[in-house]
């Protein structure tokens, strides 16, 4: 059993995130439960031994709950160059731990789905102002548990623009 518990501290920086379940209701009760009861002893043997909490990067506990790329100048539509538009994104961290906060990909295509521009964002361009002043140490701390972020950002369209992707990713 001591061997067990040793292990799991050892482990715990892999271990912890590919145990976490999803808080958005997609585990199952038993995964939620297991989980608590082992982070409740995690957090005792971090107290008594000693240990860094890092958040994980994880594709899968990002879910993009909507993207919309609105024209500052609807009448006018994506055809006069160059075109600012509003681009409105909301993600959620669905894990129950900490998440390292992603950069954000726009990716500008025209018709024919060829990739006409590519913009990426680090957290600290995406993240709203507010959030940043309120948790001044996000870069290593990362992104509690079920925290939606909503964010606006402006774009400038290319003049054949005809659609966009918005994706995460973790720089290499």
């Amino acid at each position: 059993m001591l061997l067990l518990v040793f292990g799991e501290h050892l482990s715990r920086n892999t271990l912890l995130p590919a145990l976490a379940p999803r808080i958005d209701g997609t585990s199952s009760a038993l995964a939620v439960g297991t989980f608590s009861v082992l982070n409740t002893v995690d957090q005792k043997l971090c107290v008594a031994l000693g240990c860094i909490n890092r958040p994980v990067s994880d594709f899968a506990a990002w879910k993009i709950t909507s993207a919309t790329l609105t024209p500052e100048n609807a009448r006018e539509g994506l055809k006069n160059a160059p075109n600012q538009s509003l681009l409105q994104v909301e993600i959620q961290n669905r894990l129950a731990i900490a998440v390292l906060l992603p950069n954000l990909e726009i990716s500008l295509t025209d018709a024919d789905e060829s990739e006409l521009k590519s913009i990426q964002l680090t957290p600290k361009e995406w993240l709203p102002n507010a959030w940043q002043e309120s948790h001044p140490n996000f870069s290593t701390k990362g992104a509690p548990s079920g925290e939606v972020f909503q964010t606006q950002l402006s774009v400038s369209l290319p003049a054949n623009t005809a659609g966009y992707r918005v994706r995460i990713l973790y720089p290499q």
